[in-house]
């Protein structure tokens, strides 16, 4: 996977390709059909199947004092997407400048002069340009005149579910109600956080519960709380699986008010500080809590690896029911461990 990191002005950088435009902010299910059909074309036509997606989201631009809770980081994301058969990832830099520009300057400077489109593909919903002012009907039209053409995917949905076409609303409302399994079926893989290990403040240890800790921005927290996790290896060091109990919360324990995430991995021994991990969280066990005293906290600590472990152990000995979507199966199998490779124009 190449990733391409760049501002409105840069220079020309990928060739001709067939390319979806949006924020894919959890790459969910209906994301996912987007890039299919974007992989299903490019192989038609004999080019690079490439994706354009934005940073920071369009709305934490536009409100910084009420940022997105951002679901997937740029890292994972394109572990997902080379999963899915896109070859790149563009990840264009949203600021002043991209903001002003018309959806006709947005199609010359960005998609014409810039990526040689041959075909885009969008969500139905697609708005562009300066107060998202072009839609798949302008996008259609500059595609005519600039030599490109255009396909619009249909939402995706679950009836059976009540979901009517999935959403990263939906993610983020699942997650900061404390339900991965519901955001895990509107992604199609367990919800995952990745990050370099980082050294903590080694109260776990002092508790006889030493933690992995991850830095977390406080903007991609789901509920706060003690959560059954599975933890890979995301480097190139090994594919190590750990099974674990996860923890994201401010420590109130400890007067603490930054938000963490530390984990306690079950059966390990060692030093993982520096290595890169994949968190996927599987099951919400409570919430977070100040105790009477570090004793009291020891306690419940027992009782919350307890029941992480008997949760954990029955999705092993049950089948992992996200492992039947593709995105899941990949997954499962560890092939999101493998990262891509990244360049800068």
């Amino acid at each position: 996977m190449r990733v391409i990191r760049g501002g409105a002005s840069q220079a020309s950088t990928v060739p001709g390709a067939v390319l979806a435009i949006g924020n894919f902010d959890g790459l969910h299910r209906g994301h996912q059909a987007v890039l299919a059909a974007t992989a299903e074309m490019a192989r038609e036509r004999g080019v690079s199947a490439g994706l354009l997606t934005f940073e920071p989201h369009p709305r934490t631009y536009f409100a910084p004092h009420n940022p997105v809770f951002r679901i997937t980081s740029v890292d994972f994301k394109s572990r997902l997407v080379t999963a899915l058969g896109i070859e790149f990832m563009a990840v264009l830099e949203f600021d002043l400048d991209l903001a002003a520009l018309s959806p006709e300057k947005f199609v010359h400077d960005i998609l014409v002069r810039q990526l040689s489109v041959v075909h885009v593909v969008t969500g139905a919903d697609f708005r562009f340009g300066k107060a998202r002012a072009g839609d798949i009907d302008t996008l259609r039209g500059l595609g005519r005149q600039h030599g490109f053409s255009v396909s619009a995917v249909s939402p995706v949905g679950d009836p059976h579910a009540d979901l009517p076409h999935f959403s990263s609303t939906s993610v983020r409302q699942a997650l900061l109600h404390g339900n991965p399994r519901a955001a895990a079926d509107i992604l199609g893989y367990w919800w995952t956080v990745m990050g370099e290990v980082v050294k903590g403040d080694q109260i776990g240890h002092t508790l006889g519960f030493p933690t992995v800790n991850i830095a977390l921005e406080e903007t991609s927290a789901p509920r706060l709380g003690i959560y059954a996790v599975r933890v890979r290896a995301a480097d190139d060091r090994g594919h190590e699986v750990w099974q674990g109990a996860g923890y994201v919360g401010r420590r109130p324990t400890f007067d603490k008010e930054d938000v963490v995430l530390e984990v306690f991995l079950f059966d390990f021994s060692g030093d993982l500080y520096g290595r890169a991990l994949m968190i996927e969280f599987i099951e919400f066990i409570r919430g977070d809590e100040k105790f009477e005293d570090a004793q009291a906290l020891t306690r419940q600590m027992e009782k919350d690896c307890s029941e992480a472990r008997r949760i954990l152990d029955a999705l092993d000995s049950d089948g992992d029911p996200i492992a039947a979507f593709p995105l899941g199966a990949a997954q499962a199998r560890g092939a999101l461990s493998v990262a891509g490779s990244s360049g800068r124009p």
